[in-house]
């Protein structure tokens, strides 16, 4: 009885990583593609981002908002405040600034 608990325990795990690791390959892949697809570099957005917030970039990131590529460019400014700088990653224009505020975004 206990042998069956123990290879209940092992296979659940196994398919609980395999899961976990097949998800993280489709997460990649589909990075991979939208960096390959952007015209912007990830250097330029930053540099866009820090045109229109300066300060000290804490983090940047392709993703997907409404339909479109974007780069993320998170900004520490000057005045410790936080703030998100959105581009499109195929024209390089600002889309908009979100500034945190008390936890919550602003824009």
């Amino acid at each position: 009885m206990m042998r069956y608990g123990i290879t209940l325990i092992v296979t659940l795990a196994l398919v609980v990583t395999s899961a976990v690791s097949a998800w993280s390959k489709s997460k990649d892949a589909k990075v991979a593609e939208m960096i390959k697809d952007a015209t912007v570099t990830i250097d330029q957005a930053i540099k866009t981002g820090l045109e229109k917030v300066p300060g000290t970039v804490v983090e940047a990131e392709i993703e997907k908002k409404h339909g479109k590529t974007v780069w993320e460019v998170e900004i520490l400014g000057a005045d410790g405040k936080m703030s998100e700088v959105h581009i499109d990653a195929a024209t390089g224009a600002v889309i908009d600034v979100e500034t945190k505020k008390g936890g919550k975004k602003g824009k």
